[in-house]
């Protein structure tokens, strides 16, 4: 919800809309796969910081704000907030944002995310409706000396210029791809493949395993060999 400024000189920035984070299951898997694949995808840059539901305000002295499903802000660095304060973040705003949309959404609310979010600089705009497979995006454009987001005509199998992944839609739903080709994976599939891992990781070390104990038997058995011969009076060497 989009708040009008206020007029008292002692401004409380609450770090809480009252707002809950997500109207279903559906809406608040879709936030957490986004947020956290974005987060291991820039996890070895420092200067990346992404969140999901906090509180964007974006002027000093105003309470007008925002809550992205998920945000993305290059330039500065990772770490706890109650808030994001563009004027103490070096004036940086906020440059992709991600709603996930829900039963509970309205096009006028929808209409005054978009205006926000073209008036305070993102960069670029994501909606998703997992209901209906919808996605649609916005990337600003300065061309003809405009300063404006401006409707992406074909989203599949875009590649984000800021992220670098890559969105498509299939009948099924939409699948994100990180530029190294992985594919966004929710907790629990990581979790699943992370213990496929560990299982072929297992059974690679018993194959290992196995080889070096027939290599010992064998050794071992040319040790036996050899000794026989000895016992015998044949030199090997001389066979």
């Amino acid at each position: 919800m989009i708040l009008t400024p206020e007029t008292s000189t002692n401004i409380i920035y609450p770090d809480s809309d009252g707002q809950s984070m997500a109207d279903n299951t559906k809406q608040f898997q879709w936030i957490v796969t986004i947020k956290e694949n974005l987060e291991i995808l820039f996890a070895s840059q420092s200067d990346v910081f992404v969140a999901g539901d906090l509180l964007w305000y974006p002027v000093s002295g105003e309470t007008i704000r925002q809550a992205p499903d998920v945000m993305v802000v290059f330039g500065r660095s990772k770490g706890d907030r109650g808030s994001y304060r563009q004027w103490q973040e070096e004036d940086i705003p906020v440059q992709v944002v991600f709603e996930i949309l829900s039963p509970g959404n309205t096009l006028k609310e929808m209409a005054k995310k978009l205006k926000f979010y073209e008036r305070y600089g993102v960069e670029e705009y994501y909606i998703y409706d997992p209901d209906k497979i919808d996605l649609n995006g916005w990337l600003r454009s300065q061309e003809a000396g405009q300063n404006s987001l401006e409707v992406i005509e074909d989203i599949n199998t875009w590649v984000s210029p800021r992220l670098g992944i890559r969105f498509v839609l299939t009948p099924q739903t939409l699948e994100i791809y990180r530029p190294d080709g992985e594919k966004f994976l929710t907790s629990v599939e990581l979790a699943q493949q992370r213990e496929q891992e560990r299982q072929r990781a297992e059974i690679e070390r018993q194959r290992a395993d196995t080889t070096l104990l027939q290599l010992e038997e064998e050794r071992q058995r040319y040790q036996d060999l050899l000794k026989k011969l000895q016992e015998k009076g044949i030199d090997p060497e001389q066979l």
